[in-house]
């Protein structure tokens, strides 16, 4: 929640404008409290890393809910070439070196398009460094990350890094950083490309 409400500050401070923080899930305030807080014309940014339930249903939910009249809902985060960019520096940050073998370590989904979404950014990622990058999940979704390092084992040898594609610090991370890998890079948190990217969405 800490990290949220810094990025959130980064981003007004590179707006230039105020920028209000909501939750779709677990905590509060939702989308629909704040934007019935709101007048005037609203931008509403999804801080999901792809598609999925919460961009596709909830979040259009809060807003029919809120009976704000004008408001437009920007596209999720990923995937993107921006994002990519990102994740390639928290590579870069963790000593990545080329032989390594990458995992790209998302939270997790079952919904189609959301995993479309991460299979394209792991195929962007293969793309800078230059060999196959697997797509793994800490909880829902095949195959598990543990699972995955341990593959990597069987069929190469050096080491395993797993590429964390999570917002921020939490059980997820934890869950990454328990998995066997010799590498887990940080969360993209409150990294510049990001604030960037929420930028140009707005």
């Amino acid at each position: 929640v800490e990290m949220v409400g810094d990025l959130a500050q980064r981003v007004s401070a590179t707006l230039g404008q105020p920028v209000r923080v909501s939750f779709v899930d677990v905590l509060g305030p939702t989308p629909s409290a704040v934007l019935a807080s709101m007048a005037g014309p609203t931008i509403v940014v999804p801080a999901f890393l792809s598609r999925g339930y919460h961009v596709t249903t909830d979040i259009p939910a809060h807003v029919a809910a809120s009976g704000h009249p004008d408001v437009t809902v920007t596209e999720a985060l990923g995937p993107g070439l921006q994002l990519v960019r990102v994740l390639a520096d928290r590579l870069i940050e963790s000593g990545w070196r080329r032989d390594d073998s990458v995992i790209l370590a998302a939270a997790g989904t079952s919904d189609p398009d959301a995993r479309h979404d991460l299979h394209t950014t792991a195929t962007w990622l293969s793309a800078i460094t230059g060999s196959r990058v697997e797509l793994a999940f800490a909880t829902t979704g095949l195959p598990r990350v543990p699972d995955a390092v341990a593959a990597l084992r069987g069929r190469r040898r050096g080491r395993v890094i797993v590429a964390s594609y999570l917002l921020s610090e939490g059980l997820f991370q934890d869950r990454l950083r328990a998995s066997g890998a010799d590498v887990v890079t940080d969360p993209l948190g409150t990294h510049p490309g990001l604030v960037r990217l929420i930028a140009d969405r707005f």
